[in-house]
């Protein structure tokens, strides 16, 4: 049968003649945006509904994803513009973490046609600028905390964020804006170190250092009002649910929700994963690296996995490359991470924790070069790849299985 593989904004149709299943994420029924979003504001968890918490604010912060992340922004600031116009004092932040600033394009994509209207109010978070950054004490794992002075300026919060698992937060959205979203570069170091700790898994909250930096953080800022917003989309992008209100009870209702579209069941790993990182999560291979992870939920000790990603924008974060490129083998690499961390080396990490448990190849626009410093294998097309795996697996006397993750970055594979 032909499988479609997302390639950039394009798609590859695949020939797959083995055994195999195809897990995406789930298609859930969805009603109107307009009502869903609507709803949630007037309806709002354990809040009162947004226009009132708006009118009762004296200055506004909008916090919002920066392009790294498929968030609606724009859309739903479209149904609340007029409350947002007529405020005395409104700004946004793009929480960008260790993230790069978003370019022209990347804010039109944020903020839709309103980007002209509120350019002017815009900012963007720069965790590497100390002097913008407010100590806020030390989380329970050990992480200093620090945070963009704008939060607390500002008293009164509005978090646009989306939800879904996230392979080492457990789940994006929520309290994620705040940490690592407009946090200090040191903090976002220290939290993303605990990154390598087993606990540190998708869907993992208790127990999870990382989750519980975050939930510390927010302790520490429970003076400030937030009127929460959370969404949850398709694997398409088209918004299926969203929760509003208080921070937590909202992302907790919002968890919920993606697990229902994200989750999906196998009936046995394979020993060819094939996963591809979908627009705009392909941006480069540092944020393409999360359909790795997801992949490897679903593979056998020993197989292959193939990653997919035009990686539009290069690498991204090069520290996890250096690491990789300067250890011969993923083994070493794994020494050096515990040896002496620095933010980006969770990455390397968790890319050699694969190497040592199967081969890793890669197709991407990035050169084959550099994909070598990674520790993939680079592959001529993403029909070759396959054919070659299925043929490697069988020269090694197995029937190979295959488990496809065309929006691997979002899918998360579940055993049955």
């Amino acid at each position: 049968m032909n499988v479609k593989i997302p390639y950039g904004k394009d798609f590859v149709d695949i020939d797959v003649t083995i055994p195999h299943e195809v897990l995406s994420p789930n298609e859930p029924e969805v009603g109107d945006e307009s009502s869903i979003i609507l709803e949630a504001l007037s309806d709002p968890v354990e809040k009162e509904p947004f226009e009132e918490f708006a009118n009762n604010a004296d200055k506004i912060l909008v916090i919002v994803n920066d392009a790294t992340r498929p968030t609606p922004t724009a859309r739903v600031l479209e149904e609340v513009q007029d409350t947002l116009r007529s405020h005395p004092d409104v700004k946004f932040i793009v929480a960008t973490g260790a993230h790069r600033g978003p370019t022209e394009d990347e804010f039109r994509f944020i903020f839709g046609n309103l980007y002209d209207e509120f350019k002017d109010s815009i900012y963007v978070h720069d965790a590497r600028k100390d002097e913008d950054m407010e100590y806020l004490g030390v989380s329970s794992n050990g992480t200093e905390m620090y945070i963009n002075k704008m939060v607390r300026e500002a008293v009164n919060i509005l978090v646009i964020g989306s939800v879904e698992p996230h392979y080492f937060a457990g789940y994006t959205g929520g309290r994620k804006a705040f940490l690592p979203g407009v946090a200090g570069f040191k903090t976002i170091e220290m939290n993303h170190k605990h990154a390598l700790s087993n606990k540190a898994q998708s869907l993992a909250l208790e127990g999870n250092p990382v989750a519980e930096d975050m939930t510390d953080a927010m302790a520490v800022l429970n003076d400030l009002n937030i009127f929460s917003i959370q969404t949850i989309l398709t694997a398409d992008h088209g918004l299926y649910a969203m929760a509003a209100g208080d921070l937590f009870k909202s992302f907790d209702a919002a968890v919920e929700k993606a697990n229902e579209v994200f989750c999906t069941s196998a009936t046995k790993k394979g020993n060819i994963v094939l996963t591809a990182a979908p627009y705009p999560m392909d941006i480069d291979l540092y944020q393409s690296q999360k359909a790795l992870e997801n992949g490897r939920l679903a593979l056998e000790d020993g197989g292959i996995i193939i990653m997919v990603s035009k990686c539009r924008d290069g690498v991204g974060e090069d520290t996890f490359l250096n690491l990789l490129s300067s250890s011969a083998t993923c083994e070493d690499v794994m020494e050096k991470t515990s040896q002496c961390y620095k933010l980006g080396f969770h990455k390397a990490a968790r890319m050699a924790q694969i190497g040592t448990m199967a081969k890793m190849w890669a197709v991407s626009d990035l050169d084959d070069e550099i994909l070598l410093r990674a520790k993939l294998e680079p592959q001529e097309s993403i029909q070759k790849a396959f054919d070659k795996a299925v043929a490697t697996i069988k020269a090694e006397g197995k029937e190979p299985y295959a488990i496809i993750l065309p929006q691997g970055s979002l899918t998360i594979p579940l055993i049955e």
